[in-house]
């Protein structure tokens, strides 16, 4: 291994079960021909509670110092930990790759490989709405362009890296305003990628037909509140929420990633915190997209095809039917990766 093979990272230690999600993610970053360097900030509910702005602010010179973030499951008491950080780093697009387990039991016999490319901000969740007297209420939805061009550029980007169309879906129809802008602009997008093919779609109809014929989407690219709806779906779909890992960007004005950050799926589990019993799949995945969108594509392929190959073995925790705990299948993923990598070193020779 060469003096220039390292990355660091920030990682942002939460509640409940993170630390062993954190644990989890080390043991297997020792198994990598790769130092990973992490520098850890405390984003717990004990140290939010007593110094807030000094915790986002540790976490918001942490990744732009280090240009990318692993953030484990937090509490939220009163404002989302979330919401914070993807207002302080200006996260804007939030993608969540969804594909079928072999392995896992689910109620569904399609095969899904599906990337949703979700606006992060703007739609009905800027806007918690107000009463108007006793019987009505209100709130305001608002569309952007400047995160309509991000993601629907980071999609065109994805599709064509994936060899596959793009399928921009809202509900332009009634929102004509609103929905109807952010199809206007993925269309000019569009326009700048006439080597990738995209279609519009209704969200309700797309909903129906991605259950009925999940092969037919790859990359999808959505609002705020379409995308949050769609990712859980779709995780629904091939089993378990859990299993799901998301990112996001911020980017520059030319659509190039600025800042990421990469997150497991779910909660903090406080009923099994400490306990040897939560499934790490999700924050493994998540550590594997933060190597390819680093540079290390084959380690963060090979780690994401290790998770996949340990499941499909059986070797899983309880919640997926299996009898490990966090550390037996960390050290199950682990052994698997070890193989994926020195079958790789076998062949380059």
């Amino acid at each position: 291994m060469s003096e220039r093979e390292f990355l660091d990272l920030a990682e942002f230690v939460g509640d409940g079960i993170s630390t062993e999600l954190s644990e989890s993610v080390h043991a297997i970053a020792k198994r990598l021909p790769l130092e990973v360097r992490f520098h850890p900030v405390d984003l717990t509910l004990e140290r939010r509670r007593s110094d807030p702005e000094a915790a986002f602010e540790e976490a918001e010179a942490a990744i732009r110092r280090h240009g990318v973030a692993l953030k484990y499951p937090t509490i939220t008491e009163t404002v989302s930990p979330n919401k914070v950080l993807r207002d302080r780093f200006h996260f804007s697009v939030i993608h969540r790759p969804v594909a079928t387990i072999p392995g896992v039991p689910t109620r569904h016999d399609g095969s899904v490989d599906v990337h949703i490319i979700r606006i992060a901000v703007g739609g009905t969740y800027e806007d918690a709405g107000r009463r108007i007297g006793t019987e009505s209420a209100v709130s305001i939805r608002v569309i952007e362009r400047r995160p309509c061009f991000e993601a629907a550029q980071f999609a065109f980007r994805l599709a064509k890296r994936l060899g596959t169309d793009v399928v921009s879906t809202s509900k332009y129809t009634i929102q004509s305003a609103t929905d109807g802008l952010f199809e206007e602009i993925v269309r000019e997008v569009a326009a700048q990628h006439s080597d990738v093919a995209h279609r519009s779609e209704l969200f309700d109809a797309l909903l129906a037909k991605i259950i009925m014929r999940p092969e037919s989407y790859r990359v999808i690219v959505t609002p705020n509140e379409y995308g949050d709806f769609l990712s859980d779906a779709a995780c629904g779909m091939i089993g378990s929420v859990g299993l799901g890992a998301s990112a996001s960007y911020a980017f520059d004005g030319e659509g190039n990633v600025t800042l990421a950050m990469f997150d497991p799926a779910g909660g903090t589990a406080p009923d099994i915190a400490g306990q040897d019993k939560c499934n790490p799949s999700a924050a493994l995945w998540a550590f594997s997209m933060l190597l390819i969108h680093s540079g290390f594509r084959g380690l963060g392929s090979a780690l994401d095809q290790a998770i996949r190959r340990t499941i499909a073995n059986g070797s899983t925790t309880a919640d997926l039917g299996g009898s490990l705990g966090t550390r037996g299948f960390t050290e199950a993923v682990s052994a698997s990766l070890a193989g994926l990598l020195a079958g790789e070193q076998t062949r380059a020779r």
